[in-house]
């Protein structure tokens, strides 16, 4: 089996087509729980953290020129926290769903956020699942572990 890698940014370059979850997260807490769920159990997971809205549609859609054409393929979802620097989770999906090449692309809302209007708007521009961060390590790892296992492993990606 391979070893779990988590990528930031600056590592992006050399590695950058291995990527299966994309995690945009600003709060560290959050984060380093965040990775700690996705990889127990999963020895196979090539995860890139990225910490704001920006840096995450670039990543996205650095991959428009035909020599990165693979690493949009390899992508197996994306967890994106709504409020972030720079643009919020809700517009970087907006613009996800907007272009043909990321529009079934899947996109997990993982946010603190229970605001109606936040789930709401969340599902109207087209998330593929919106999940409220589980209160408690044992609760946050098993139900993180889950997510990522369905997503990355369980989930067949529309051809």
């Amino acid at each position: 089996m391979e070893k779990v890698e988590v990528l930031e940014k600056k590592e992006l370059k050399e590695k950058s087509d291995l990527i299966d979850v994309l995690l945009v997260e600003d709060n560290p807490d959050d984060t380093e729980l965040t990775i700690h769920a996705l990889t127990e159990g999963n020895k196979s997971l090539h995860l890139l953290h990225l910490k704001d809205g920006v840096e995450a549609l670039d990543f996205i859609f650095a991959k428009r020129s035909l020599e990165k054409q693979k690493i949009q393929n390899d992508l197996k979802l994306v967890l994106l926290d709504l409020k972030l620097p720079k643009l919020d989770g809700l517009e970087v999906l907006r613009k996800i769903r907007e272009d043909d090449r990321t529009r079934t692309l899947p996109v997990v809302i993982l946010t603190s956020s229970r605001e109606r209007r936040d789930i709401a708007e969340a599902y109207k521009l087209g998330v593929n699942s919106y999940v409220v961060k589980p209160v408690g390590f044992d609760n946050y790892v098993k139900t993180i572990s889950s997510l990522a296992f369905y997503w990355s492993l369980v989930n067949e990606k529309p051809v």
